[in-house]
């Protein structure tokens, strides 16, 4: 009777035992089917670099509107895919602007800002070594043709109220300030009594302009400056010595700038990781006409140029970096015969013999090792 106690309960415990783990599968089995949590929502950055009109885009330009005017927007019809499906779009105006006749030497016509527009950029630097070739009044103009068209933009500013505020903009779901400065302007003077006028490149009041656009809202604090040396792919000293002083800069442990992007070398120059930070010493001319090199002999590396695409993600903390999981250069050319920004990978897989400028354009890009931090060439 007791042995027949035992194998009751025995037989009891095993059912017991076999019930729970039927329960414990179940609830795993539940717990899979369940959709993981969406990851965080991120966004990516675009970049491009200098639009810069010589006589021949402009005629170009005029040819694409008929005659009247000027039409950029064909111009920059193969990037504005890529341009438009980013959460921001960046691009850097090198000239001001003047009437639309378009004969003052060195000024861009106001329909350019259209073409920018409709291209998809959002806001663009307008510090420039060109800034005050027209005085305060191609400051005034070059800002209130950008505002008709819907571009925002930093690096001159109409007033001294202008030129403190942030240029903050959105970006999916973090405000990102973009700040703008230029190495000189051709030795032109700031305006009588107009010194902010035009942003000049102080690495300390970089630091803490940046500083004050974290105070003001800011997720992501972006750098553009106009530096370097123009026909040289490689980043000069005082560019090398600027990227690590300006990425070093903190505040609590966090980086006060997140981006670096450079313009004016008028050729593209090395992307590289600096105390944690990417740096884009020069993206390249997006739009100009025929460069020459100090010999005067034509370069055609002055008509190549990258878009540099950055994803960013939020921070695993508040109160932390938004940090960049993925890095990329996308090569470019401007046709100058054809009036045309090329999409050079794009081309190439239509056809077009542009192997050679995409390697020349790659090898620059990652001269200085940023392939071992994830830099990769996209599409």
């Amino acid at each position: 009777m007791i042995a027949r106690r035992r194998q009751v309960a025995v037989a009891l415990a095993g059912l017991l035992t076999a019930a729970a783990a039927c329960q414990a599968q179940h609830h795993d089995s539940k717990a899979s089917a369940r959709p993981a949590p969406p990851a965080p929502r991120g966004f990516t950055l675009v970049a491009a670099g200098d639009i810069l009109p010589h006589s021949s885009v402009l005629d170009r330009a005029r040819f694409d509107a008929g005659g009247t005017g000027y039409d950029f927007r064909p111009m920059l019809s193969a990037v504005q895919p890529l341009v438009s499906r980013a959460d921001l779009a960046l691009c850097h105006i090198e000239s001001v602007y003047g009437d639309s006749t378009g004969g003052a030497p060195l000024t861009s016509p106001p329909e350019e800002a259209q073409g920018l527009a409709a291209t998809g950029y959002d806001s663009c630097s307008t510090a420039s070594d060109h800034s005050l070739d027209l005085g305060a009044a191609g400051v005034q103009r070059t800002l209130d043709t950008l505002d008709g068209a819907g571009v925002r933009h930093t690096g001159t500013a109409r007033t001294d109220a202008e030129a403190r505020a942030v240029t903050l903009l959105r970006a999916g779901p973090a405000k990102v300030a973009q700040l703008a400065y230029t190495a000189d302007t051709n030795g032109v003077p700031l305006p009588q009594g107009e010194p902010w006028s035009v942003n000049l490149l102080d690495p300390a009041r970089v630091v803490a302009d940046a500083r004050a656009a974290r105070r003001a809202g800011a997720d992501v604090v972006v750098v553009s400056l106009r530096w370097g040396t123009p026909g040289q792919d490689a980043p000069d000293p005082r560019q090398l010595e600027l990227a690590r002083e300006l990425t070093a800069a903190r505040t609590d442990g966090r980086p006060d700038i997140d981006l670096i992007l450079g313009t004016h070398a008028r050729t593209p120059q090395a992307y590289e990781k600096v105390n944690g930070t990417w740096v884009v010493y020069g993206l390249g001319d997006q739009i100009t006409g025929e460069m020459y090199d100090n010999a005067g002999t034509q370069d055609p590396g002055g008509n190549l140029s990258t878009i540099g695409r950055f994803t960013f993600v939020p921070p695993a903390r508040p109160g932390g970096r938004w940090e960049v999981t993925r890095a990329e250069f996308v090569p470019q050319l401007f046709d100058i015969d054809a009036g045309r920004v090329v999409d050079v990978n794009r081309a190439i897989g239509q056809g077009a013999d542009l192997t050679g400028d995409r390697d020349r354009i790659r090898e620059v890009v990652l001269s200085r090792g940023a392939a071992k931090d994830g830099l990769v060439m996209g599409k």
